[in-house]
């Protein structure tokens, strides 16, 4: 049954009704919040219990999903849901060939990052405090605010005897700071299958403010591509010795020297056609001098190009593939010259660019055949999702329902997300994370105090409500 009466999108949309609605779901989060399902790469700050505890709860907190929907457990401890549509359910048991509406797929991760020190946060990081108008707690914004949300979505839907008019998958990952494997398995069983989804959406982009200068508006900024991640190793050996008797020109030395020969060339500026696109979109909403430059990039794009590139941190992050020197490793022993020494570039490739290419990049910066080059680890950019299509037109559509004064523009991610593992099923895939978040939310990503407004999660609720019920097999 699906719900199309006025009274039916009041309840959906109406004044105030995404405080009532976070708040009533605002328990269930801050218990979910209380599982310390921390992901690492060291398996000591991996408790596996508490990934148990996470998943046993989630029949407590939302009975009608898990009644309803069927799950699957995907590499361990992934979870994937099945909501059967009104046309698959039509068509079940027909031979008359009709073709059944490909799914729509819902992602999140409830894997969250370490916590540093718990000393440095207001309330206790896995808390999941109540107070002030937030619910606090490492999660509450990546990703487990999002994952709640959908399922709470889900639960009212199910309350109102909704079906929707196709298949909903809704797959949640375990390890997506770490591996993301679990996302990659999820992706697999659907193409051993034979599904391939209509729709992706995951966590990405967000409805932000104070995002962008000159512009007043909120920004529902969606992800349609996002970059690459490569890990390079820089190493140099040279024969070592005692720290009293040096030689010009060692390991550390010559391995110094191709680092800041990285960092004073930073790889070329472009401004991709995701980017451009987006700067379009808000030139109705920014003040003069940058509504003129907005609206005129046929003119503007190479200068505004420059002008993001020397600005440095995310707008500069927005023309180029960038490089980050993480970790840097020599000797073991303060008097000990290195026989070897070593350095990580962290570099994010950029929509167009190849991790093969960027390697002969770094090689011609750093022009210097005594440092070699690595890879460690690397993923090409993602493909760019359309914005013309019936997918981006939903999204857009489901935003401005209950986000009325954002503007919505695609952007490139410069993060990575467990969608990029569903690329190879899927043309449409999106990230976008249903909260408003200022420049202080995001700054609290990953970091100390995390959390989110209870009027804020409710309107992620409504979101993903609004998104289910504008599902047509039509489209």
């Amino acid at each position: 049954m699906h719900l199309t009466s006025s009274a039916a999108r009041a309840r959906e949309t109406g004044p105030g009704q995404a405080l009532a609605v976070g708040t009533t779901a605002a328990p269930k989060l801050s218990r979910l919040i209380s599982y310390q399902t921390v992901s690492s790469r060291d398996p000591g700050q991996v408790r596996i219990e508490e990934f148990d505890g996470f998943i046993d709860a989630l029949p407590e907190l939302f009975p009608l999903v898990h009644r309803r929907l069927s799950l699957e457990r995907v590499n361990g401890f992934g979870l994937l849901y099945r909501w059967q549509g009104s046309q698959a359910q039509d068509d079940a048991g027909n031979e008359d060939g009709a073709t059944v509406p490909a799914p729509l797929v819902l992602m999140a991760h409830y894997d969250v990052v370490p916590v540093e020190d718990p000393a440095s946060w207001t309330h206790p990081p896995f808390s999941g405090a109540i107070a002030d108008g937030r619910i606090w707690g490492r999660g509450t914004l990546d990703d487990k605010g999002s994952l709640t949300a959908i399922l709470e979505a889900a639960e009212q839907l199910l309350a109102e005897d909704f079906v929707p008019a196709r298949d909903v998958y809704l797959s949640f990952g375990n390890n997506e700071e770490t591996a993301g494997d679990t996302a990659e398995a999820a992706a697999a069983l659907l193409e051993s299958r034979g599904i391939r989804p209509w729709l992706v959406l995951d966590e990405g982009g967000a409805v932000a403010t104070q995002a962008f200068p000159f512009v007043d508006r909120p920004v529902a900024v969606v992800g349609v591509s996002e970059k690459g991640i490569l890990d390079v190793e820089l190493s140099t050996e040279d024969a070592g010795g005692h720290a009293s008797t040096p030689n010009r020109r060692g390991a550390t030395a010559r391995l110094a020297r191709a680092v800041t020969r990285l960092d004073a060339n930073p790889l070329p500026a472009v401004l991709p056609d995701p980017t451009v696109e987006m700067i379009g979109r808000l030139a109705s909403s920014a003040r003069f001098p940058a509504r003129l430059v907005f609206g005129n990039l046929r003119i503007f794009r190479r200068p505004l190009t420059k002008m993001l590139a020397r600005m440095g941190g995310e707008p500069g992050a927005l023309t180029r593939t960038t490089v980050a020197i993480t970790q840097l490793q020599g000797s073991k022993a303060s008097n000990v010259i290195a026989s070897r020494a070593t350095a990580n570039a962290n570099i994010r490739v950029a929509v167009g660019e190849s991790v093969a290419g960027t390697v002969k990049k770094l090689e011609r910066i750093i022009n210097d055949p005594s440092v070699s080059l690595r890879v460690v680890e690397g993923n090409e950019p993602s493909p760019i999702s359309a914005t013309d299509n019936a997918q981006f037109t939903l999204l857009e559509r489901s935003i401005t329902a209950v986000f009325p004064d954002a503007v919505t523009a695609p952007y490139i991610m410069l993060g990575g997300t467990d969608s990029r593992r569903f690329t190879g099923i899927c043309d449409a895939v999106y990230r976008f994370a249903p909260f408003r978040m200022g420049r202080q939310d995001r700054a609290n990503i990953h970091a100390d105090n995390e959390c989110l407004g209870i009027e804020t999660f409710g309107e992620g609720i409504l979101f993903y409500a609004r998104l289910l019920r504008g599902l047509g097999a039509g489209q």
